[in-house]
């Protein structure tokens, strides 16, 4: 079997970018990926999206068929569809491609597998109708579908892109429920000097709320005590603003509260990771060209941390030149000159970050479910379960599993 220079695992922006740019270079190169069509997350469907979709989704959106323009002409053997289901010793990757089995040997992996949204428990999040907004924004990318009588609950930019989405489709959402405080935002002021580097970012945010204001969407800031009701399917949307009880009819409920690194790869092969409090997650420790502290590995993009398309973009192709460096491709005088300006672009992409991780911090009341929330929506653990499990003794999540069958289910844990 024939072994690749590079193979890369993931055909969103960072792995397009270091598969292009590692072939430029002169490398054997080859993308795996599970998606039909390249893009990953972010630039699902660009390839396919119509005008009148495109005015829809934004610029921002329609960037990516750059990227995906440059994998296809680059003549890189791209397995689509590719689930990667093992990583062995000596880097054999094997995967399912076709309803087959396949198998293929690499000298240096490239990690470019995301991020995942964090779940979201309340009381209410397994009915009918409700979805992650990142779900939501796959129905309109990928089939033009938005949701009728609408809810977005939560915090984040992503809300505020969906919102201005929807509104552009011609069906707002019904209400933007924000769960995020004041003293949140006060919290990040001490980061808008760095933000302001990343002034652009900043200004589409102000943007997009002038457009959910003018088309007048109800908005409620700090939103606490947030449940979904409904018989069989959703119906409505209680919480609590400024001590007063709340309730809006709707017939879907979008969830999100920030979105964190797809590690699971990175865990499998043993990868150190840290935790990041900022982020409020577990991110791979890695050296500034994004390689591990398993030698061969390299991982790029929202697996890495996250910092968005551009970020991703960036960090891949400094992970290309070191690979082409590490196996003699091109000099260390070429790498770090070819370096500097991505560098200084993803330092001002990545300003505005400790602002908006501060700005917009997860949920607190869907970190600590009530004891009655479903946690594992699969196995139908609840939160109480989990913490009689932990009074009996159990020793952390690998134990709870054999407790309880916690994160056993279809999901495999991806969403507890």
């Amino acid at each position: 079997m024939r072994k690749r220079d590079l193979v890369v695992i993931g055909a969103g922006p960072a792995g397009m970018a270091a598969a292009v740019l590692a072939a430029e270079l002169g490398l054997d190169v080859t993308v795996l990926d599970e998606q039909v069509l390249p893009g990953g997350q972010i630039f699902r469907g660009v390839d396919r999206v119509s005008a009148s979709r495109s005015k829809i989704l934004g610029s921002d959106y329609t960037d990516g068929a750059r990227l995906t323009h440059n994998l296809r002409q680059s003549g890189i053997k791209h397995f689509s569809g590719a689930v990667v289901w093992a990583i062995e010793e000596n880097f054999r990757i094997s995967f399912t491609h076709q309803g087959r089995g396949a198998q293929i040997n690499a000298d240096r992996i490239l990690l470019a597998t995301g991020a995942l949204e964090r779940p979201m428990p309340i009381p209410g999040w397994t009915l009918p109708g409700v979805m992650t907004a990142g779900a939501g924004q796959i129905l309109l990318k990928q089939s033009g579908i938005v949701a009728q009588d609408a809810v977005l609950v939560g915090s984040g930019p992503l809300l505020y892109l969906i919102a201005t989405q929807m509104v552009r489709a011609g069906t707002p959402p019904a209400a933007v429920i924000e769960t995020q405080r004041l003293r949140d935002m006060i919290r990040a002021t001490r980061h808008l000097g760095g933000a302001l580097r990343g002034w652009p970012y900043l200004a589409k945010g102000l943007k997009m709320i002038s457009e959910i204001k003018r088309a007048r969407v109800p908005r409620y800031t700090g939103a606490t005590q947030i449940a979904i009701e409904g018989e069989g399917k959703a119906a409505a949307l209680t919480f609590i603003h400024k001590r007063q009880k709340k309730r809006v009819a709707c017939k879907t409920v979008y969830l999100h509260h920030g979105v964190v690194p797809n590690t699971q790869a990175a865990r499998s092969l043993g990868i150190s990771h840290r935790w990041d409090a900022g982020q409020v997650s577990f991110v791979p420790e890695l050296n500034p060209w994004g390689q591990s502290d398993v030698a061969g590995v390299f991982i790029a993009g929202d697996g890495a941390g996250i910092g968005g398309a551009k970020v991703a973009e960036y960090a891949g192709q400094l992970a290309a030149l070191k690979v082409a460096e590490e196996l003699n491709c091109i000099s260390i005088s070429h790498r770090n000159r070819v370096a500097v300006p991505l560098r200084r672009a993803l330092a001002r992409e990545m300003a505005v970050r400790p602002f908006l991780d501060a700005a917009y911090p997860p949920f607190e009341e869907a970190l600590s479910p009530s004891d009655s929330t479903l946690v594992c929506r699969c196995e139908e653990v609840t939160a109480g379960d989990i913490r009689k499990y932990a009074r009996l003794g159990c020793l952390g999540p690998n134990q709870t599993k054999a407790f309880a069958r916690a994160g056993m289910g279809p999901c495999q844990g991806r969403y507890c």
